[in-house]
């Protein structure tokens, strides 16, 4: 890998949350439902470190690089990732990536979300970006003021955007 954005991870679905938060910091990570070690082991199209809680990996003898999350608690997990793989906050991209299926997002022409997003939202935002898979669309609003937020604290960051 040629630095800690290109870190590639695979969570447990008893870690979606903590899936959630990495992609907020614009880490490819890989979130199924129907995940499994077995499939995440088998899955060799990218290397990617495994986020499990689950004892018998912790215990076991694995080829494949993993974490095993110990805190309940979906900020702690974050600070538990960040900390065994000594990320920093210039080798993230917070919002990349579609939060819903990991895509990486595009900056969109506002006249292209017209009729997609709220009235309101189209006459007072200008910027706009969505993702090429789902469709999804973002824009920056309270909720990514308030991740912003948490991301400085995270990383022990005092500046304001």
């Amino acid at each position: 890998m040629n630095s800690k954005s290109d870190i590639c991870f695979a969570a447990e679905p008893a870690l979606g949350k903590l899936a959630k938060w990495l992609r907020i910091l614009g880490f490819d990570t890989s979130y199924e439902p129907g995940f499994s070690v077995e499939k995440a082991m088998d899955s060799g199209r990218k290397k990617r470190i495994l986020l499990t809680r689950t004892e018998r990996v912790r215990n076991g003898k694995l080829s494949q690089e993993f974490i095993f999350i110990t805190s309940n608690h979906p900020f702690e997990q974050l600070k538990e990732v960040i900390h065994t793989l000594g990320i920093v906050y210039t080798d993230t991209r917070p919002f990349s990536r579609c939060i819903r299926c990991n895509t990486r997002i595009q900056s969109v022409d506002k006249d292209s979300v017209q009729g997609n997003v709220p009235d309101y939202i189209w006459q007072t935002c200008d910027m706009f970006q969505t993702c090429g898979r789902c469709r999804r669309i973002y824009w920056p609003g309270s909720h990514t003021e308030r991740s912003r937020d948490i991301i400085m604290r995270l990383f022990d960051r005092n500046e304001k955007r």
